[in-house]
Parts: structure tokens; C-alpha cells; sequence
């Protein structure tokens, strides 16, 4: 797949451009040898009637400008009547990568795979995946020469589909190993749990910027914006609270307060004085926050009901209300509470006039991937951005040659769901990409800061 043509041998090819922002009229993108030198799908991007001397070199703000001109289009170019915003695990994930924060499922997993190398009485990873033949027992990178006596895990090991084949083994795990079996999976939840909690802290998150952002596009009169999350934090209801907006996730208003689905239909009004008519004025900073894979902060009870509780006070992974990665997610959606969170948000991407922004979502998930793309292919009226710290997943970058490496549709860790949104987009879907993340530069693209010669 191709999105530069370039005839002249002294331009760099296809597989040396990074993409930074993809459509079905035009494509942006960088040198990635040569950082300083910006394309779009015409060729090498050049100062249009230079100032001076000085200013003839076409800059990164300059590049910045344009792509903000296309999202302008995109968030501006039309009165949109609903405003739904999908968080994946990358929106909580910062630039640096900072453990305190989000962690990529790769840096769980390598946690989980050092923590139980500590416990004599727990079995390790390796141990596990020999048991329910995960891989065939061969998880460990043997290519790390620096290091040969520190195992590692490999990069093609997915914690998702291991706890899938695991999970799926439990039923025939050995009577005499089902003690030491059934506490190494407690304690494999309990570190999932602990490594997806942490606490909100607005000088390094941009949640807040975000909410504050959706709100101004979705206006006034009751018309509230929807952010739809796959992650288990609380980061969003944290930026929530410091910015004073009211959240409708579900739970009712009480002092325990109870999931109730149908909480989300409402909204808040207040009567405002008026002699001949009884006017209503909707409070404003309110949306919905639709938590498809559950909260560090639900807990279900014996009675079946599920309460929202203190992140803290919640240790019984039985009790947790958090659909843990694995490739069960699909069967998992069909229960409660997950079915109805999950037919909420087919209904808000059903709606006309509807913006969908994506943000670290992978589109790996088939389930959520497939609801989009039915979505698309049945709404007219929806528009989707997909953002993300890397819009062009199909292709690796090798150090080696210096070049994008295609991933091939038969390798493991190609992104079929990806490649179809890309298909589509061709086609003439109104589907366009965006290299940028939730606590980097995506509030600056989506508010229009760079169209700012002085930001």
C-alpha cells in the first residue's frame, strides 16, 4: 500500500516516509532518515512565498499548520449533534513513557513475568505456558546476546491470547498442582489491577484539557458529549472532579451508589423563573463515561449488584468487575454489566451527525473494531479520526536497511482491523488518521493551537 510517489531517485521512497497524517485526498509524512525534510503525497513540501532569506526552509510548524488545517475541517467543518471520544490504553500512557502513569500491555506483561520470577511458591510464566502449551512453551527471547544468564520475554508474546490458553486450561490443571495453579492466577490479577492504577496529575495528563475541549464542541442544551473507554483507571473521573464536570457512568446518584444503565438517558436541569413559560436550563460540563471493560472501582455483590466503591477497598479478584485481556472478551460482553455498556455505545455511533475520535485505541480488539466498522458502513453521518502515536502499524521500522518493513497479513502481529479501516478510507469513507496522543499534542491539534503562527 502506498500513499507517496515520488519519480526523482534523490527523494526518499515510500518506506523511508513516517506518516503523520492520512486521508483519502492527502497524505503527510517525514523523512525518517532526514527529520528536517516534510512531504505530503505530491512530494517534498517547500515555503510558499518566503519572507526572506531566513524563512525559506519549510519547518515542522509549518508542517504542524497544514495537518491542523485538515483536522480543523474534520472537527469544525460541520455542526455535529454528538461528540463520542473512544480512550484505549494509550490515553493513559505518557510520552516518556513514565511507569507512575499508563503502561502499554508489554510493560505488564514483563511485570508479571519479573514478579512471579520472585515467588518460590507461585509457578512462573514459562512454567505456566508449558503447562496449557501457550506457544509451545517457547516465550523467551533468545536473541538477547548482552544478557544470555537474564531471561526475558519475547516480543511476540501476547498476554491477551496467554490468558486466553490459560484460563481455557484451568478446567484440566492436575489435582495436585491446582493450589500453586489457582494462586499464581490470583496473583497475575492482582497485577494487572496494580498496574493499571494510578492517580491523575494535570501536569502531566492532559484528561482535563480533553474534557474541557468536549465540551465546547458538543455545545450547550443537554447535549452531552460521550467518552468510551476500554481502560480500568480512574484517571478520567479524576480530571472529571478537578474540573467540575458531572459524570454520567451508569451509577445512580445515591451515597452507594448502584449501576443502573438507564442512568445515562438522563441529564440535569435546573427551572429558570419565568412568569408565562416554565424554561429549563440544562447544566453545562456533563457527559456520559461509558466504561466497556469495567473500573478498578466497580465491585459486584453477592447479590448480583454492582456498586461503584473506592478503588482501594476492592482486593477480591472475583469480586472485580473488569474484563481482564484476553481473547474471551467477546463472551465476556454479553454479561452484566458489559452487555448494556456495550450496547450504549453502538447506539451513540448509530446517531446522525456523530464524531468519533479514537484515541490509543489499537483497533486489535475485534469485537469493538467490528462495531465501528459496521458503524461506518451503516451511519452516513459518522466521521471517525483515529489518533494514535503510530498511524501506520503494518509497517516496522529497520534500523538495519533504514527502512519501513511491511508486516505481512499472515504474521501474528499484523493489524487486520487496521488495514481494514485503511481499505475503507480508500474507498471513500469519511475515515482519517492522525499521528498524535492524548498527553502529547492531540488537544493542540484538535483545539487548532497550531494554526497559531505564535504557539
Amino acid at each position: 500500500m502506498f500513499f507517496f510517489f515520488f519519480d526523482d531517485e534523490n527523494k526518499p521512497k515510500d518506506n523511508q516516509i513516517e506518516l503523520h497524517y492520512l486521508s483519502n485526498s492527502i497524505s503527510y509524512g517525514i523523512d525518517k532518515n532526514n527529520g528536517n525534510e516534510f512531504y505530503d503525497s505530491n512530494g517534498l513540501l517547500e515555503k510558499q512565498n518566503p519572507k526572506g532569506e531566513d524563512q525559506n526552509l519549510f519547518q515542522e510548524k509549518d508542517f504542524r499548520h497544514l495537518i491542523s488545517e485538515k483536522i480543523r475541517k474534520t472537527i469544525y467543518g460541520e455542526k455535529y449533534s454528538n461528540i463520542v471520544f473512544l480512550a484505549g490504553a494509550g490515553a493513559s500512557v505518557t510520552p516518556d513513557l513514565n511507569p507512575e502513569y499508563g503502561k502499554t500491555v508489554k510493560m505488564i506483561a514483563d511485570d508479571v513475568f519479573e514478579k512471579l520470577h520472585e515467588s518460590d511458591d507461585l509457578y512462573t510464566l514459562e512454567e505456566l505456558a508449558d503447562k496449557c502449551r501457550y506457544r509451545d512453551g517457547v516465550i523467551l527471547d533468545s536473541t538477547d546476546s548482552e544478557q544470555p544468564n537474564t531471561p526475558k520475554l519475547d516480543d511476540g508474546f501476547n498476554l491477551e491470547d496467554f490468558l486466553s490458553t490459560l484460563f481455557h486450561y484451568r478446567p484440566y490443571v492436575p489435582i495436585e498442582d491446582k493450589e500453586q495453579f489457582n494462586r499464581t492466577v490470583e496473583k497475575i490479577l492482582q497485577l494487572i489491577k496494580e498496574n493499571t492504577n494510578y492517580s491523575y496529575n494535570n501536569k502531566v495528563l492532559k484528561h482535563g484539557a480533553l474534557l474541557n475541549l468536549l465540551s465546547g464542541l458538543s455545545g450547550k442544551d443537554g447535549n452531552k458529549f460521550s467518552i468510551i473507554t476500554t481502560n480500568y483507571d480512574a484517571l478520567i473521573e479524576e480530571a472529571a472532579a478537578e474540573n467540575n464536570f458531572v459524570i454520567f457512568d451508569g451509577f445512580n446518584f445515591t451515597p452507594r451508589p448502584k449501576f443502573d444503565s438507564n442512568m445515562f438517558e438522563w441529564n440535569l436541569i435546573k427551572e429558570v423563573q419565568n412568569v408565562n413559560t416554565r424554561e429549563v436550563e440544562f447544566k453545562d460540563k456533563t457527559f456520559n463515561l461509558v466504561k466497556i471493560h469495567g473500573s478498578l472501582t466497580w465491585e459486584k455483590q453477592d447479590n448480583g449488584d454492582i456498586l461503584r466503591k473506592n478503588k482501594d477497598s476492592i482486593t477480591d479478584t472475583d469480586k472485580m468487575v473488569m474484563v481482564f485481556p484476553s481473547s474471551d472478551k467477546f463472551a465476556q460482553s454479553y454479561q452484566e454489566p458489559y452487555f448494556e455498556l456495550f450496547t450504549k455505545f453502538q447506539e451513540l455511533i448509530k446517531r446522525p451527525n456523530t464524531l468519533l475520535i479514537s484515541s490509543g485505541f489499537s483497533f486489535a480488539d475485534d469485537h469493538i473494531s467490528k462495531m465501528i466498522t459496521q458503524a461506518l458502513k451503516n451511519n452516513s453521518s459518522l466521521k471517525l479520526l483515529v489518533t494514535d502515536y503510530n498511524i501506520d502499524p503494518n509497517r516496522e521500522w529497520s534500523s538495519d536497511n533504514n527502512e519501513y518493513i511491511e508486516i505481512g497479513e499472515t504474521d501474528a502481529k499484523y493489524n487486520q482491523n487496521w488495514a481494514e479501516l485503511v481499505r475503507m478510507m480508500e474507498e471513500g469513507y469519511p475515515i482519517s488518521f492522525l499521528k498524535a496522543t492524548m498527553n502529547s499534542d492531540l488537544v493542540d491539534y484538535l483545539s487548532g493551537r497550531y494554526l497559531n503562527d505564535d504557539y
